[in-house]
């Protein structure tokens, strides 16, 4: 894939507290990967590169409000995500308690989203954009090629490259700034994305690769 300005996007799912810091509720189940691929690293580096060259820098971020605990049923992780309060903010007009909380940004990201240019697209519910109004956000601002990271391998990320594609973009992987849940039961999550992106992603790349691209 080739990479404009004009026609290009990074896209970033999830870089929040409840998935990066050592803090989150999920870090025993992602700090392993998170920390052998230096993903909050390599996020910044990211969101840097995209900033320094002129592309938009996109986030679509997982928020649950008090209403949304009155879902009926769910999947495995869905259902995880609600007992452990995963990404819970007080309400959809509310930020109160949201700073450092498990929703809020994983720093030092928060300085590229908060900048008053990254364009923050409304909350996905369980995993893929279907839910949100990314795709329309893109779609308004010429954007058909998306360069995608975030959080978690298996789950948001795949989800977005999955609907991203199924939509008509293009979607570039950046395989290093994502990372997975190792579960001993169920197994890792990572892996078995990285095989996924292969199978679908228009390319699959590292940090270093894709920055060299932005140039």
């Amino acid at each position: 894939m080739s990479y404009d300005q004009s026609d290009t996007a990074v896209v970033i799912t999830d870089p929040q507290n409840d998935f990066l810091s050592p803090d989150g509720v999920t870090w025993e189940l992602v700090g392993e990967s998170v920390t052998e691929n230096q993903t909050v690293d390599h996020l910044a580096q990211l969101m840097q590169a995209a900033k320094a060259a002129g592309f938009s820098l996109f986030v679509s971020p997982h928020y649950y409000y008090p209403t949304d605990h009155g879902w009926q049923f769910g999947g495995t992780v869905e259902n995880l995500m609600h007992e452990i309060n995963m990404f819970d903010r007080s309400g959809a007009l509310s930020l109160d308690g949201f700073a450092g909380s498990g929703a809020d940004w994983v720093e030092p990201l928060g300085q590229y989203i908060n900048d008053g240019e990254t364009i923050v697209a409304s909350p996905h519910k369980v995993y893929g954009p279907e839910t949100n109004d990314l795709a329309l956000q893109l779609r308004k601002r010429g954007i058909d090629k998306v360069i995608l990271a975030g959080m978690s391998a298996n789950l948001c990320v795949e989800a977005h490259m999955r609907q991203l594609t199924e939509d008509g973009f293009e979607v570039t992987v950046v395989k290093d700034a994502t990372a997975g849940p190792n579960h001993p039961d169920i197994g890792d999550g990572y892996a078995a994305a990285l095989i996924n992106f292969g199978f679908i992603a228009s390319d699959v790349v590292t940090t270093a690769e894709i920055i060299n691209s932005l140039g």
